[in-house]
């Protein structure tokens, strides 16, 4: 059986995750003390014991999520699940980078601070209330990319998140992507709606952003990842440290190709996909996308029992 793990990305973050992990395994709390300690404060009080609306800023549900799913994974190899477990690793937007730590790419506190440069920045890009994103619910990809050129008027809007047949998420000028949501019912959108996010991710709005991460990337050394990580924009395994870092750089502008990332691995034989640490949004849309695969979430200390067992 070829087994992929995957890591969510942003909209996952809830109070108290993880502190189950860190309770139970302390290779799992290791992890946030080294997240806390990169930062130089305790996200992980945040985490456990904060207000939501705190956590959910951009700047710190990055790593905070890539710091509960780094926290699962270092439990699963407590009870004897190491990386080779998984023929391919994944991570939806920022996630990309979780897997990249899980692969030892990076280190954690590496991935931790260029999380916090990348939300920060990501935030500051583009002023509150100028930019927005919606999902569209039941058109495909290439009819909900028509609606964002329709829409667009000279604004920007951009077909950013391809997450599964049945939704894509369209970003850029808040009017822009609000014309998108009319022109969207009038192609045949189940549903289609403003998300409440507070920038206008994966969009050429974000292009000041991309350039901060492209600074803050070239003083980060990569190693090549021990298991192939499917990069985002690409939609494909790639192993070159150099190359994964552009796509880093590349991502923070361009499409979340998840719709094809996971029929990628599909196609690669992957049979059974972990999601691995905080939520269930990738499970769902991988069973959207390819019915054959097996889903399993690997976020709470049984979960990580349970998986442990079935390998």
């Amino acid at each position: 059986m070829s087994r992929a793990f995957v890591f969510p990305g942003q909209g996952a973050q809830t109070i108290g995750m993880g502190k189950e992990l860190a309770e139970a395994y302390p290779a799992a709390k290791a992890v946030f003390d080294e997240v806390d300690e990169a930062l130089g404060e305790s996200l992980s009080s945040l985490i456990w014991e904060g207000a939501q609306e705190e956590l959910t800023l951009t700047r710190n549900a990055q790593p905070a999520l890539m710091a509960t799913s780094l926290a699962a994974f270092r439990a699963l190899e407590v009870e004897g699940v190491s990386i080779e477990a998984a023929s391919f690793l994944a991570g939806h937007s920022l996630g990309e980078y979780s897997a990249l730590a899980a692969a030892g790419a990076l280190s954690v506190a590496d991935a931790a601070r260029l999380l916090r440069i990348r939300g920060a920045a990501m935030q500051e890009a583009v002023p509150v209330g100028v930019g927005a994103m919606a999902a569209l619910l039941g058109l495909d990809f290439a009819t909900a990319a028509e609606v964002a050129a329709e829409a667009a008027e000279g604004q920007v809007c951009q077909a950013a998140n391809d997450n599964d047949p049945g939704q894509v998420v369209v970003s850029g000028h808040k009017e822009a992507v609000e014309r998108a949501l009319e022109i969207a019912k009038g192609k045949g959108a189940k549903r289609a709606v403003l998300l409440p996010v507070s920038a206008p991710f994966h969009c050429a709005l974000m292009q000041p952003a991309a350039e901060v991460m492209a600074g803050a990337l070239a003083e980060v050394s990569f190693a090549a990842p021990a298991v192939p990580v499917v990069a985002n924009v690409r939609a494909e395994a790639v192993s070159d440290p150099e190359a994964l870092k552009a796509l880093l750089v590349e991502q923070v502008t361009g499409s979340v190709r998840w719709r094809e990332s996971v029929a990628w691995m599909a196609g690669q034989g992957v049979s059974e996909l972990w999601e691995i640490g905080a939520g269930k949004a990738l499970s769902g849309m991988v069973r959207r996308i390819e019915r054959s695969i097996a889903c399993r979430q690997v976020g709470t200390p049984e979960e990580v029992k349970a998986a442990a067992e079935a390998v």
